[in-house]
């Protein structure tokens, strides 16, 4: 088959040679050792493969022999990476044999004809675990093969592999200029150090093959962005193609993944600064989609049929209990949670009340641990030897854990492809079923994951979103490539517009990151930010050529400054740092704790929280501090607000559509009709009767147009006496991102609409404005009044002053380079930073086009509060196609009960927060005319 041969005999494979022509292609193009290697690892026909292949190694495998730039997306331990690995050390291995043969002997892998001493795979991960983990799965195949090789009497050099990333010594970095493994494990942040390393970067010019793995989990953020620009500098370095492997869980849309993976072709140059219109060509590319290739066993469970009405207390106790027994009926069974401290909590509470669980068979991994406490866990994990282990998402990506036989995910995971990603982690061997359950514990959960675990066993998938243009990382890049060596202007700019996130980087967008890299504006040498390169002619006066090699008047890049390498080395990178600020009392300077820089991003002036048990109200912030007034007023945003991870916009979607068909069902047939349906869900009883009750209080209670679907838009307005307050809740499910971005819009319409202060709080299923009761707005008429081409720069204004602007900025001028992390053996704090950020923003703002402003302003609108979806809602609405419906109440109805609690007087612990739902829910009962059954599990 395409001139491969089978040297095994056809008695002797585990597969018919005649019939089973896919494991044949794949089998075939494989050296013999590497066969042998194979068979004795992996020679058991599998009947859910149709081969001793996973699906996606049938398909990967000659793909990848034959040069092809491959994109692999299937399931957690469907042998994706196995695959690519495969193909490569089996070319490695036939070329370095070949060579020996050629010699009459031993190569020892160093002759011309052999592998050189250098890079010739690159493996990029986003973790340092799982480079570590890879390294040990490449250990045993090249050992095995090697083992084969010599029985056979065939002659093999070494395939030598290691890993280099933030934690390899200078003592093993050096090692490897003078040992240079063949296969480099690294990230993506080490990768553009290499690209700037005068001595190594010169063994990267034999680079043939570089894989992605867990390319899912890079391409919808900058650390993605930042790979993609590097792997275009690697191609510029070598002089042959460079085949290009991604692996990928569960992810959509395929093909804008793929692109991302292999880059662009980029058309010619412009007709004039800001008039180039780019023409990306994607380059050639193949898809395995192997994403449903495994057997899924999902199923959401309650722990009651009435979350409301029973207890806390009883809610816990059955929780537990079911967990319990998830994990005594599996061998090792793996708990998420959407936190760190929930995973802790979980562990804690598990061991008090079952003495089965010590340190000896349960753990708990996160983030926050000790690098030795996460790899001791890691080790038990793969081994088998704990029966439980509690995680946030520290486990959802890298290491091999062959013994986990069932995953539980407490609380929703938000998207399909989390969900999937994460259960993935069960059944990993290959022909294993993956198990999982889901346990809601609120009922706007239950709602999200009874969508989500529909959609996921039709095959949807969420969509990833990818950053494009984002000034900061080209900064770092095109700062990188200056300080390499001088180059022609058009030279960087094909490099950037061959990475996909820049494929339409424009002429202007371009012109403007250089007027800040050249420190083109009054002022900032001032303040200590100075140009970071030059470009010019190559037109010195006397007609000399200061650079020969480049054509006279060519326009040129080149670095500006002594210690430009050192600082490049030392700062680059996307992931910010982050800290926590001491909250003070103003007046007194009196310190009260500490609250972390991602809930500040929550505050408004006036905003009320709880900090130690008492109550606090927001007035400003400076650097790392945050200044407050004690106060007896409700708090207005609670403690756990910004832990909770966002929805999924598609499955916010989704779950509209879902409103829409089930309120037909119960206009067909009532609420027997929609138990019927939901029985066609993968839910257990409880959560059937759970979703079918709150429709049937909702719709008794307010009415069909009081539910928001893909075709209306819901708001339900209550005026509340006691608090002298009157709210909007506007159910708009599309997730926190837009609900954050839209209600920024709302809230400063209607300030000035009331001549009033409007508070904000939001959730993912929509979002509460509030004012006095004295005021009230046509929110109606406001929605209506929205432009869909003025979105952006409305709420671009609304952002003016924010707290969010400042974190933001602070973050973009450290990746821009403007504020140095690092500088002459100081390392500045995130805090320090804050402060430097505080003192430039105001400065920054006043520069017309100041790429670090506007990376900021792209970067919250786009990436942050999907800018691109408002406009999408507001036109739908604008056209007709989305209805606005508007409802009086005088008491939150069923579906806004997860909104009113962030509004809710009292609402500090998890306790208060079921004492005003239990309030609300009481109301609601009374006013349709049914009996309280509280302190009841219905279930039971």
């Amino acid at each position: 088959m395409d001139g491969h041969e089978l040297p095994i005999p056809a008695a002797e494979l585990p597969f018919d040679p005649g019939a089973d022509l896919a494991d044949r292609d794949a089998f075939a193009r494989l050296e013999p050792a590497v066969q042998a290697w194979w068979l004795r690892e992996f020679g058991e026909y599998v009947p859910e493969n149709g081969g001793f292949f996973t699906p996606p190694q049938r398909g990967a495998i000659p793909l990848i022999d034959e040069g092809t730039n491959t994109l692999i997306a299937a399931p957690t331990g469907s042998g994706k990476t196995l695959a690519s690995f495969t193909a490569i050390i089996n070319e490695l291995y036939r070329r370095d044999r070949e060579a020996g043969a050629s010699d009459g002997g031993g190569s020892g892998g160093e002759t011309d004809e052999g592998l050189e001493n250098s890079v010739y795979c690159l493996y990029v991960s986003p973790l340092k675990s799982l480079a570590n983990d890879i390294h040990r799965n490449l250990t045993e195949p090249l050992e095995g093969i090697e083992e084969i090789a010599a029985d056979r009497g065939e002659s093999m050099g070494e395939i030598r592999h290691a890993i280099r990333h933030g934690d390899t010594t200078s003592y093993e970095r050096q090692k490897m200029l003078e040992e240079t493994p063949h296969i480099l494990n690294t990230t993506p942040e080490t990768l553009a150090i290499l690209l700037n390393s005068p001595k190594f970067r010169e063994k990267l010019r034999t680079v043939e093959y570089v894989i992605v793995d867990e390319i899912h989990s890079l391409a919808a953020s900058k650390r993605g962005t930042h790979l993609a620009v590097s792997l275009e500098r690697l191609e510029a370095m070598v002089d042959h193609d460079v085949t290009r492997i991604g692996c990928s869980a569960t992810i959509e849309p395929l093909s804008e993944v793929a692109e991302f993976l292999v880059g662009c072709d980029v058309d010619g140059a412009g007709a004039g600064a800001g008039a180039r219109e780019p023409n990306p060509t994607p380059r050639e590319y193949e898809i395995v989609d192997a994403r449903f290739a495994r057997e899924f066993d999902l199923r959401l469970e309650s722990p009651a049929d009435d979350l409301i009405n029973a207890s806390r207390e009883a809610v816990q106790d059955r929780f537990y209990r079911l967990l319990h027994d998830h994990v005594q009926e599996h061998t090792n069974t793996l708990v998420f949670t959407n936190t760190r401290s929930g995973a802790e909590r979980v562990l804690h509470n598990l061991r008090e009340r079952f003495p089965e669980y010590d340190e000896e068979n349960s753990g708990c991994h996160h983030g926050s641990l000790s690098k030795d406490v996460r790899q001791g866990i890691e080790a038990k994990l793969k081994s088998g030897d704990l029966e439980v282990v509690t995680t946030s998402t520290s486990l959802e990506l890298g290491i091999d854990m062959p013994h986990v036989d069932m995953v539980v995910q407490v609380g929703s995971p938000k998207s399909v492809a989390a969900m999937l990603q994460r259960v993935g982690r069960a059944g990993h061997r290959v022909g294993q079923t993956v198990t999982g359950r889901v346990i809601a514990l609120d009922r706007d959960e239950l709602l999200e994951c009874a969508v989500m675990l529909k959609k996921a066993g039709e095959g949807f998938v969420d969509s990833v979103s990818i950053p494009e243009n984002a000034h900061d990382v080209a900064a770092q890049h095109v700062y990188g490539m200056a300080i390499a060596s001088v180059r022609p202007e058009r030279e960087v700019t094909a490099i950037l517009r061959r990475a996909y996130p820049y494929r339409n980087y424009s002429d202007a967008e371009f012109e403007t990151l250089m007027r800040y890299l050249t420190a083109a504006y009054a002022g900032m040498e001032d303040r200590n930010v100075y140009a970071k390169v030059w470009r010019d002619e190559n037109d010195p006066p006397g007609g000399e050529h200061h650079y020969p090699e480049f054509p006279v008047d060519e326009p040129l890049i080149g670095k500006r400054g002594r210690l430009a390498r050192v600082i490049y080395m030392t700062n680059v990178g996307t992931i910010p740092d982050s800290f926590s600020c001491d909250v003070l009392t103003r007046g007194a300077d009196e310190w009260v704790g500490q609250l972390d820089e991602n809930y500040l991003d929550t505050l408004e002036k006036g905003d009320v929280f709880v900090l130690g048990g008492s109550h606090f109200e927001y007035r400003y912030r400076r650097g790392s501090k945050v200044y407050v007034d004690r106060t007896g007023a409700r708090p207005t945003v609670p403690s756990w607000y910004s832990e909770r991870l966002p929805l999924s916009s598609d499955l916010g979607r989704e779950i509209l559509a879902f409103q829409r068909e089930l309120l037909e069902r119960h206009a067909e047939g009532g609420s027997p009709a929609v138990r019927r349906w939901l029985r066609e869900f993968p839910l257990d009883d409880a959560a059937v009767r759970a979703i079918a009750r709150l429709f049937d209080h909702q719709l008794r209670y307010a009415g069909a147009e009081s539910v928001s679907t893909d075709e209306r838009l819901a708001i339900e307005v209550e005026r509340d006496r006691t608090e002298y307050e009157r709210r909007y809740y506007v159910h708009s499910n599309y997730g926190r991102k837009v609900n954050d971005g839209l209600s920024r819009l709302l809230a400063a319409r209607c300030a000035n609409e009331a001549t009033a202060n409007v508070r904000v709080a939001v959730a993912d299923n929509g979002f509460v404005l509030s004012m006095p009761l004295n005021r009230k707005v046509d929110l109606e008429g406001v929605l209506a009044d929205l432009e869909p081409d003025a979105v952006r720069d409305d709420l671009r204004s609304a952002l003016a002053g924010t707290d969010l602007l400042q974190r933001y900025f602070r973050i973009n001028a450290t990746r821009s380079l403007m504020i140095l992390k690092r500088y002459k053996g100081y390392e500045k704090s995130a805090a320090e930073q804050q402060v430097s950020s505080e003192m430039l923003l105001g400065f920054a703002e006043g520069l017309e086009g100041f790429a670090v402003i506007e990376e900021t302003y792209r970067e919250i609108l786009a990436d942050k509060l999907n800018v691109a979806e408002i406009e999408e809602l507001v036109a739908r609405i604008d056209a007709g196609e989305v209805a606005v419906d508007r409802t009086l109440v005088d008491s939150p109805t069923p579906r806004a009960f997860g909104l009113a609690t962030l509004s809710a007087s009292d609402v500090v612990l998890a306790e208060d927060e079921s004492a005003a739902l239990q309030a609300f829910h009481e109301h609601v009962l009374s006013e349709i005319g049914e009996e309280s059954l509280s302190g009841l599990v219905i279930d039971e």
